[in-house]
């Protein structure tokens, strides 16, 4: 199928790319950016005057609720979410139910994923059989049967023997461990510590269970030379430990939530559930430092920590609230948000769901490494078309996810996707 999207202006955050035109695409991939086109006859025209034309988004943290929710048919109505937000390429991780630590288990992910032709799914394989932190699992055959990484999930790994171990053998093999800074006996509460929390008699996470994690975690690869990313940064101290480990030139890159890039442990209000999160909102101080790191470059990547909660596990006192929000068709809209609330920029804030986010998985994207997160020439046509003067409103109803918890319930956001391509076929058109 050939297609053409005219009078958009196309944006490639990976070469600095910003100029109103037209982009042609045949047989998946893009034909021109702009250029001269000759005996061109497109199938499909996308009139995208007024719309920005950039490459699909990369969302590093995305749960699908598969293996585990297939009578729910999950996988279908995660992934439709994924398309409605310009989320083009995806990584889940490996705390489903079972674990992803079998390459069967993967393989079968793999194959849902890609019989549904909507985004595509990169999973991320267990560190530690079943997550228990005991025993490492066949890196190698799940890195076969298609992970892209090495993770523990939610679950922090409380024997350091263990993961010095787990970082050495990626080390070896050349891959990447993804981990969220967490000390298994700090990390225990709901709330962030403060005021706050202790106003409302909410038991703590300090700051320390961040710091405590990172100090460990960059001693650890000093010692073996790992490549690690860091999963959800969420305080000020924790953005200056990355600050000094990039400058020190230990190979680490890291990711911030659209939850802790606007919103405070303030907005818990009288015990929201909505705002029951991992890792847990906090103090103004916190998010200013998120958002100046996310605009400098010491946070590497934007997610939407997409986390589907059905509702009778959210709707509980907020302590007994399962945590997690729903945030796939939020993501871009929240990047622009925080683009209009701070001096960000748009190719800032475009490179933070694209290209930055590609530079993460770098060899692990296989084929895909020197198109994706980009608009190139020859390369496979992965877009997101989106009107960034147009705003929606938040609501249950406009969300195509079956998670409909989200803190940002009632909020108006700019920028609302039009099209979304993946391979150069269009998975979600709006109506």
């Amino acid at each position: 199928m050939k297609l053409l999207i005219k009078n958009g202006r196309v944006i490639d955050p990976a070469t600095g790319f910003d100029q109103v035109g037209d982009l042609a695409i045949a047989a998946g991939r893009i034909v021109s950016l702009n250029g001269a086109l000759t005996d061109f006859m497109p199938n499909k025209t996308i009139d995208a005057t007024g719309c920005i034309v950039a490459p699909g988004l990369i969302d590093l943290s995305v749960r699908l609720g598969e293996p585990g929710h297939e009578h729910e048919r999950m996988l279908e109505s995660e992934l439709a979410a994924a398309v409605a937000g310009g989320v083009t390429s995806l990584v889940c991780p490996p705390d489903t139910d079972p674990v992803l630590d079998e390459p069967g288990l993967v393989e079968m992910l793999k194959f849902r994923a890609e019989k549904l032709h909507q985004s595509r799914v990169f999973p991320l394989g267990a560190l530690t059989r079943a997550l228990k932190g005991e025993a490492l699992t066949e890196m190698v055959e799940l890195t076969e049967s298609g992970c892209v990484a090495f993770s523990q999930a939610e679950v922090p790994l409380a024997n350091t023997q263990v993961l010095m171990r787990a970082l050495q053998y990626a080390t070896t093999f050349g891959y990447s461990v993804w981990l969220r800074p967490q000390e298994i006996h700090l990390g225990k509460g709901v709330a962030a510590s403060g005021a706050l929390a202790t106003r409302l008699g909410l038991s703590g996470v300090p700051v320390a269970a961040e710091t405590i994690a990172l100090h460990t975690i960059f001693e650890l690869m000093r010692a073996t030379g790992a490549r690690v990313h860091l999963c959800r940064i969420s305080s000020a101290a924790g953005v200056a430990l990355v600050a000094q480990a990039k400058a020190e030139g230990l190979k680490v890159t890291c990711d911030v939530s659209i939850n802790s890039l606007h919103l405070t442990d303030v907005d818990i209000g009288y015990f929201d559930s909505r705002m029951r999160l991992n890792p847990p909102l906090r103090q103004q101080r916190d998010r200013d430092a998120l958002r100046q790191g996310l605009a400098d470059g010491t946070i590497d990547a934007l997610v939407s920590d997409h986390t589907p909660v059905h509702e009778d596990a959210k709707t509980l006192p907020f302590a007994e609230a399962e945590p997690g929000a729903t945030g796939l068709e939020l993501l871009l809209s929240l990047a622009c948000k925080w683009r209009h609330d701070s001096d960000a920029g748009l190719m800032r804030a475009l490179a933070v769901l694209t290209s930055e986010p590609a530079r993460v998985l770098g060899h692990a994207l296989g084929t895909l490494q020197a198109s994706a997160g980009r608009l190139a020439k020859g390369g496979v046509a992965d877009i997101c078309v989106f009107d960034p003067s147009s705003e929606w409103t938040v609501t249950p109803a406009t969300l195509r996810s079956q998670g409909k918890h989200t803190p940002f319930s009632g909020y108006q956001l700019p920028g609302c996707v039009r099209y979304t391509l993946v391979g150069g076929q269009v998975a979600f058109e709006r109506a």
